[in-house]
């Protein structure tokens, strides 16, 4: 498939994260183990994930987040100089740069602990972003306190949103409402739903009207309900992989369907891409680890 750059906002959370190897769930008491290779830290966070795969895809990168001044921040910025991924929408604000554990089973469950320490304090100068909204193909604009005003702002400039709202359990969930009111393009999980998919992207749908919504759905693939199509489908997993660690699995699916949305796919054959990208990924240990080429997914679709 021949590559055709776009320019793509990510605005998110940016963090070091460690996950841990553990024999399973629940966690039996004992004073120490010894996981071998199964203890690892890198940069990650939803809006770097997010960024990263995008970069792996061959999009442009405008990121904004905020960080603390310290050696976290220092390292996160090492990361995002080596994939080309500009930092002047760094925000340096934060008392320290947020951190979180992942706790990974073998039977691919996790338990994750993320401290955000004071980024939902934040808040964007949304008026001094309209140069660089008018200036993107897409804005995916992750479920985080300081990015209200400017999922509201880039609907009203007609830039093409995407958010993740990833666990929800209740259509009118008030932390994720503004989100879900003004994104073109709506991702969440099935992880906490209180009804089956089907009626539960229905009722998604007739509430807030989404362009497109698509619900990850794990070893059970993807369900998508494309509006302008007037039709609902579920695209199954791909199983050529080993699953080692399922932690950004979500936004592996949310960056590919993006990438090839915007590249002027259908939502379909979008979301098949996507879930080829997020199968592959899942082989490793990691949130921001095993991300493919757009040539690595064709060779694997066939």
């Amino acid at each position: 498939m021949q590559s055709m750059s776009k320019k793509i906002l990510v605005s998110g959370l940016l963090n070091i994260e460690t996950t841990v190897a553990v024999r399973g769930f629940p966690i039996n008491y004992y004073p120490i183990d010894y996981p071998f290779f199964g203890v690892n830290s890198n940069v990650a966070g939803v809006g770097f994930n997010v960024a990263k795969a995008l970069r792996t895809l061959d999009d442009e990168v405008e990121l904004i987040s905020f960080l603390g001044e310290d050696y976290e921040a220092g390292r996160i910025c090492a990361e995002l100089e080596a994939f080309d991924i500009s930092d002047r929408g760094i925000r340096w604000a934060l008392q320290k740069t947020p951190t979180s554990v992942i706790l990974f089973a073998p039977d691919g469950r996790r338990q994750v602990y993320c401290d955000l320490k004071d980024i939902q304090e934040q808040s964007l100068d949304v008026d001094n972003l309209e140069d660089t909204l008018s200036a993107v193909d897409a804005a995916a604009i992750c479920n985080i306190n300081f990015n209200r005003g400017l999922i509201r702002k880039a609907r009203e400039m007609k830039v093409l949103t995407a958010t993740d709202v990833h666990v929800l359990e209740d259509v009118e969930n008030d932390y994720n409402r503004d989100f879900m009111e003004n994104a073109d393009i709506l991702f969440l999980s099935d992880e906490k739903l209180p009804c089956a998919p089907e009626d539960f992207i229905r009722r998604l749908h007739e509430r807030y009207h989404n362009r497109i919504i698509v619900i990850g759905m794990g070893a059970r693939g993807a369900l998508l309900l494309d509006a302008s199509q007037n039709r609902m489908i579920t695209v199954p997993a791909y199983y050529k992989a080993k699953v080692v660690n399922t932690v950004g699995a979500g936004d592996s699916l949310f960056s590919a369907f993006l990438h090839f949305f915007v590249k002027g796919l259908s939502a379909e054959n979008s979301l098949r891409r996507a879930v080829v990208f997020a199968g592959i990924k899942i082989g490793f240990n990691g949130a921001s680890l095993g991300f493919s080429t757009e040539d690595e997914i064709e060779i694997a679709m066939h």
